[in-house]
């Protein structure tokens, strides 16, 4: 079987958020059994072998400070939950990538990451840690923010479905943040994301729907965005509008849930030859080749400067909104 030409399942999900690690198995569960409808349900037409949830898929952070998250929701990496995927993965030969969770690391201690793993047959293949928190509200740490993190902040994962990479949610707004997973090789752009209204699928804020696909387009590269899709009552203080899709490396739409809570899997295909392919003849558009590096000062300077939350044990959004302040007043 040709694995470079596959479908791609976006899930989206609609289900409370837990306030204790207690809760987070039942998610797990029901991510699960999604997994195996996508993957037995689309069986009989192009065989589906990625499949993708979104942000805060286990955990969301109902918590005000980082102190709090840890001693209620944070888990490490691996944990029950991944060795749940991982056996999935390896039974249905598939690759999922997972919601992100809360995570804590003995090596970073008093840190919270929220992050997101590609697991496969073979197990685990990157673990993402989010690098543009959504601030001021969300306390977590960038490995930007740590002096002395060597981790690849940017990972691709090469595997017999293509080079796959993934970045989160806010992280869809800095346009480098892509660009950089695709200097790093990935073909396959993965989307974890949490996109409340009014930001979602919807004229005339449809940020969602223009941002993948421009970030399709910028780097030749396929889209697969899977979108938080939990209504108030199940995720307050915002909606959450859905709208998983997936667009191919021209920024066409393949595929796309209406907008709207509710569960959803939207399955596309995936044609990693057709997009090797093109990357390889094209001289057009192909704005990675195009790329003028030196031209931009903006990136000789410090905005956000790293290592700042080093010793910060119980991240704060006052903390946050220091730091915002901080760079406004360097950017005036």
């Amino acid at each position: 079987m040709d694995l470079l030409r596959y479908s791609a399942a976006a899930c989206q999900i609609d289900l409370p958020n837990p306030t204790s690690r207690e809760g987070i198995g039942a998610k797990t569960a029901r991510m699960l059994a999604m997994t195996r409808m996508a993957v037995e349900g689309y069986a009989p037409f192009l065989p589906v072998r990625l499949v993708v949830f979104p942000e805060f898929a286990h955990a969301a952070p109902v918590y005000a400070t980082a102190a709090e998250l840890r001693r209620h929701l944070t888990l490490p990496v691996p944990n029950e939950h991944t060795d749940a995927y991982y056996a999935l993965a390896r039974e249905l030969g598939v690759y999922i990538q997972t919601g992100s969770f809360l995570e804590e690391d003995p090596d970073w201690p008093g840190s919270v990451f929220n992050t997101t793993c590609l697991i496969g047959p073979d197990g685990i293949l990157s673990r993402y840690r989010k690098v543009n928190p959504w601030i001021p509200w969300e306390v977590h740490k960038s490995p930007h923010d740590l002096e002395g993190y060597r981790d690849e902040l940017f990972p691709v994962a090469d595997t017999p479905i293509g080079k796959l990479g993934a970045a989160i949610c806010y992280d869809w707004l800095f346009p480098e943040v892509l660009r950089q997973l695709s200097a790093n090789g990935a073909e396959v752009l993965i989307r974890v994301s949490a996109y409340m209204d009014p930001w979602g699928a919807t004229a005339p804020m449809d940020w969602w729907t223009t941002v993948n696909r421009c970030r399709a387009l910028e780097n030749t590269a396929f889209v697969v965005a899977s979108n938080q899709a939990a209504s108030l009552s199940n995720y307050p203080p915002f909606s959450w509008p859905g709208g998983s899709m997936v667009v191919d490396f021209d920024g066409r739409i393949l595929a796309q849930a209406d907008p709207g809570p509710g569960e959803k899997i939207v399955v596309a295909p995936i044609d990693i030859s057709a997009l090797r392919h093109e990357r390889a003849v094209r001289s057009g558009h192909h704005t990675l080749a195009h790329l003028r590096s030196e031209a931009y000062p903006v990136y000789r300077r410090s905005h956000y400067p790293p290592g700042q939350w080093t010793d910060q044990d119980d991240l704060r959004v006052e903390h946050n909104r220091a730091a915002i302040e901080r760079a406004k007043e360097d950017l005036r």
